[in-house]
């Protein structure tokens, strides 16, 4: 079993920044891969960012260039900039093991224009 703790979310006006972090407890030794969902009201939770345990980081197309996934063993943090108010949602994290994937409770990013 994995664990998944985050936090950050918060209140932000267009154009600032917020950085989410997301730490993993248990038997993390399963995980390969680590990323960040996202579920905005009335909508079904997508893809945002991940890091595939490949070398490699990717992006939803709309947070390029603005969101920034970094990775340290079980710990993701994503680095959120120039946030627009369509990225209002509540942002979940994940971890993927061979046997199941593993979600985090939410933390919610709401951003006003």
């Amino acid at each position: 079993q994995v664990r998944l703790v985050e936090s950050g979310g918060g209140l932000v006006q267009a154009g600032g920044s917020l950085r989410l972090s997301c730490a993993a407890f248990g038997d993390t030794s399963c995980i390969a891969g680590m990323g960040w969902y996202r579920r905005a009201p009335g909508q079904a939770r997508v893809f945002v960012a991940k890091d595939p345990g490949l070398g490699n980081t990717l992006y939803l197309t709309a947070v390029k260039g603005r969101f920034t996934l970094t990775r340290d063993k079980n710990t993701i943090e994503l680095q959120m900039n120039n946030l627009k108010e369509e990225d209002t949602a509540e942002y979940y994290c994940k971890a993927e093991c061979e046997e199941a994937d593993y979600w985090g409770q939410g933390t919610q990013v709401t951003v006003s224009s």
